[in-house]
């Protein structure tokens, strides 16, 4: 009779992981390259229920007009009051200048957006990342109060 001498292998029950490794890996730098591709936008603070009016105690905002005919106006709440655009129409250099040195001697200074109902959304739009550019922080967007 012949014996054999070799030893009999048992079955290896392990998983091998290094495939599925190889595979995240890829969808990990997939996610990291299209994520800040994705996430394109204008900053907004948006409330998170409905529109209060602004606190009284609260510095006044500066706001930024944009009329039907794309001109811009830069005034304080209590101008806005007395008349909707008390300055004349600017430029985009001179809406720059006007923001700039308003975020000189107030670098925690927000803005309100006042666009008119028949400007398009890509012009408010426009504006808003306008001010972006300018160096603003703080953006809002002012609406009517409606009367039932």
């Amino acid at each position: 009779m012949m014996t054999s001498n070799r030893k009999r292998r048992k079955p290896v029950s392990d998983i091998n992981v290094v495939p599925y490794i190889d595979v995240m890996l890829v969808l990990l730098i997939i996610f990291m390259v299209t994520a800040p591709l994705i996430t394109q936008g204008v900053k907004v603070d948006l409330p998170q229920a409905t529109a209060e009016p602004l606190d009284e105690n609260q510095k006044p905002p500066s706001i930024v007009t944009v009329d039907r005919d794309g001109r811009y106006y830069v005034s304080t709440l209590a101008q806005f009051d007395d008349k909707p655009n008390p300055n004349e129409a600017m430029s985009i250099k001179a809406l720059k200048r006007e923001v700039e040195a308003i975020l000189l001697d107030d670098p925690e200074a927000t803005f309100m957006v006042n666009g008119d109902g028949a400007v398009s959304y890509n012009q408010v739009v426009q504006l808003m990342v306008m001010l972006q550019q300018f160096g603003v922080d703080s953006v809002g967007l002012m609406t009517e109060n409606q009367q039932n």
